[in-house]
Parts: structure tokens; C-alpha cells; sequence
């Protein structure tokens, strides 16, 4: 058994720290110092996140629009004039950097077809052509288009055009593991004359 006297000195310490610790909740409870930096260390995360797919999104879309225009302007370019060879249609590889600009046009995929719709409305590739110079599709094999572009002895351009886009606002140890991401565009062109257009070397 403890003495009496060192019992009851105990529980005033005891009582003492249980005060004291009541003392600084109160305290803490009342002091209002710092609640706007903690405030901010929680949000600024969230508004970081926010501000960078945003950005993401924002520069993202501009790419998109850049693609359709160019897969547009390039359909619209060949099917004006009546002959075509793979030194003009190289020089839509330039027209796409220049609608592209101020994004470069790194690993951009260009393939470019003369499609013949035949009198039973069924479309079969006249010529082909792609960013190497090579013949992506076999002559007179068939293809599916838009049900509105099938007209009977009709001649279409078809421009399809990608590119990868790679996330900007990432960190460089995960960029490297992310795969860009591939913005596809394809455009139809119908031609404005009767003729159908060919390409003397494709």
C-alpha cells in the first residue's frame, strides 16, 4: 500500500496533466494562426491537378483540330487537279507541318487514295499513296465509305492522316513509361468534275 500522502500527490498530477491537456485543445481550438497556410497546403494539390488537365485538354483538342484541318486542306488540295504523281503529293507532308506549326509533326502518318465508285455504287481504290512513297492499298480492291458519299461513278479523294501526341505536364520518369497517345483524322473529298483523277506513279 502507498502512503496516503504520495496517493493523493498522484492525483493532482494526474488532475495537473489532464488540465494542462484540456488547456491546449481549448487553446488550439481557439487559435486561428496558420489556417489559411494548411488550407492551402490541402487544396493546392487538387488545384495543381485541375490546372494541368486543363492544360492537357486544352492543347490536346488544339491537335485534334489541327488534324482534321490538315486531313481536310489535303483532300481538298488533290482533288482539284486532274493528274497527280508522288512528288505532289509529297508536298502534302508541308502543308500538314505548316497547319501543325507551333506543334512539330514527329512520326505523322500520311496516306492519301484515289477511290473510283463504280456504276453499282461499290468503291474500289484507283491509286494509293503514303508518307514513304509506298502503296499502302492494293489496286481495284474494295472499300467501305460514307453511305452518302456512295454515288455512281463518282471519284473520291480520301486523305487519313495520324499523329502521336505525348502529355506535356508529366513527370520525366513517368513520361518515358506513358504511350502517346495517336490522334487519327480522315477526310473525304469528293471530285468537282466528272473525270477521275489519277496519279501517273503511285
Amino acid at each position: 500500500m502507498k502512503p496516503i500522502n504520495e496517493r493523493t500527490g498522484m492525483k493532482r498530477r494526474s488532475r495537473a496533466v489532464l488540465h494542462a491537456f484540456v488547456s491546449t485543445l481549448k487553446r488550439l481550438k481557439n487559435d486561428r494562426r496558420g489556417v489559411g497556410a494548411v488550407e492551402f497546403a490541402i487544396i493546392f494539390p487538387l488545384l495543381m491537378a485541375l490546372y494541368i488537365t486543363a492544360f492537357e485538354l486544352t492543347i490536346g483538342f488544339s491537335v485534334y483540330k489541327r488534324a482534321t484541318r490538315a486531313a481536310g486542306s489535303i483532300a481538298d488540295l488533290v482533288s482539284q487537279p486532274q493528274t497527280v504523281n508522288k512528288a505532289y503529293l509529297g508536298t502534302m507532308k508541308d502543308v500538314a507541318a505548316a497547319i501543325f506549326v507551333p506543334y512539330g509533326t514527329t512520326g505523322l502518318t500520311l496516306k492519301i487514295t484515289g477511290i473510283q465508285v463504280d456504276a453499282n455504287k461499290v468503291a474500289k481504290v484507283s491509286w494509293s499513296w503514303d508518307q514513304n512513297d509506298k502503296r499502302p492499298y492494293p489496286v481495284n480492291s474494295i472499300v467501305v465509305i460514307p453511305d452518302n458519299l456512295r454515288q455512281a461513278n463518282a471519284f473520291l479523294i480520301h486523305a487519313e492522316l495520324t499523329i502521336p501526341h505525348t502529355l506535356l505536364m508529366v513527370m520525366s520518369t513517368l513520361s518515358s513509361k506513358l504511350t502517346p497517345i495517336t490522334i487519327g483524322r480522315d477526310y473525304y473529298f469528293a471530285k468537282r468534275e466528272a473525270d477521275p483523277i489519277t496519279c501517273s506513279d503511285c
